[in-house]
């Protein structure tokens, strides 16, 4: 898949959707012991990146620094589902403080009289972050009214033709 293709997708009002709202991404990538992990984690976007922060002693930093390969799903948990999957590379910098973004993120998922009291916290116990950039390689928007998944669509098609 080429960045064009890339871009028309996350430029798709659901993707942007998905994108800037509150759900949280899942993150899957191979841990040190070779055994695939999915956790939740904030982030937010610049440009076409997807960008996360985590502390430079996390297990996914490590895990990410032998494996760099990624892949994120953000969805919504109504009906019809709305699901933005997302392959790519991660690159890790180191951060001194709190990046904005990650402020930004949390302040997605909590009330404007919450984030205060948070925002207090986390500039308190973090020095540094670790910077995770993921770069999309491949991403595919399932909103199941102009996109479902490929096996469906197969079934219909077969279902249809008799």
């Amino acid at each position: 898949m080429d960045k064009q293709q890339i871009a028309e997708i996350l430029a798709k009002p659901y993707a942007q959707q998905l994108l800037n709202g509150p759900e949280p991404a899942r993150l899957a990538y191979d841990a040190l012991d070779g055994d695939p992990r999915v956790i939740p984690i904030g982030f937010w976007t610049e440009g076409e990146q997807i960008l996360m922060a985590t502390l430079p002693k996390s297990a996914k930093v490590a895990a990410l620094r032998k494996n760099p390969k990624v892949a994120l799903t953000i969805d919504t948990g109504a009906f019809p589902p709305k699901v933005l999957l997302i392959r790519g590379t991660a690159e890790l910098t180191l951060h001194p403080g709190i990046p904005e973004g990650y402020l930004r993120a949390g302040h997605k998922v909590m009330t404007d009289a919450q984030y205060p009291a948070w925002e207090a916290g986390v500039k308190s116990l973090y020095d540094e972050m670790t910077l995770i950039t993921i770069t999309p390689t491949w991403a595919k928007l399932l909103d199941f009214e102009t996109t479902i998944p490929q096996s469906v669509e197969d079934v219909i098609k077969a279902k249809s033709a008799g």
